[in-house]
């Protein structure tokens, strides 16, 4: 997340080639379930009442900015990111609790040693360095439990309070 030079891996070599074949067909199917694991977050965190497996929780979190969706297009949830006033506090107690977390985007763009040239000072883009200081990558992998979820919630919930 730190880059020094600009430059890609462009290389698909032939094993690997054949194992993302057979797995296209199952994209779709870990697609859904990544959208289901994010409309559980989305009724979890806005204190809608759900019931699974007997059990039927509520939780008002309203210190923690959820993914905007656009309606008219299809989010496939390769990342859950979460927006927290105090993001690294919140991952080291989540990490207490062996939830895993991840910060992707650490420094802005325009912050990266990779593009000093451009001259883009620290200010310019508010927004990015924002997002880059309170974003968090919850777990959505498409075999998470509704238990995991509650207790991901659970533990945002009791950290926030």
């Amino acid at each position: 997340y730190y880059n020094k030079e600009v430059g890609g891996n462009f290389r698909l070599d032939a094993i690997q080639a054949a194992v993302l074949r057979v797995k296209l067909k199952y994209l779709d199917e870990w697609t859904h379930a990544r959208q289901r694991n994010a409309a559980l977050y989305r009724k979890l965190f806005t204190g809608d009442q759900i019931a699974y497996e007997g059990v039927t929780q509520s939780f008002e979190t309203n210190r923690v900015q959820l993914p905007t969706e656009a309606p008219e297009r299809r989010h496939i949830y390769n990342q859950f990111v979460i927006i927290a006033e105090r993001r690294d506090e919140l991952q080291g107690f989540l990490k207490e609790k062996r939830i895993g977390t991840e910060v992707y985007y650490p420094v802005p763009l325009h912050l990266q040693e990779c593009f000093a040239g451009l001259g883009y000072q620290a200010g310019l883009f508010p927004n990015s360095e924002e997002a880059a200081k309170h974003t968090l990558a919850l777990p959505i992998y498409p075999e998470l439990s509704a238990e995991q979820h509650l207790s991901v919630v659970q533990a945002i919930k009791e950290f926030l309070s």
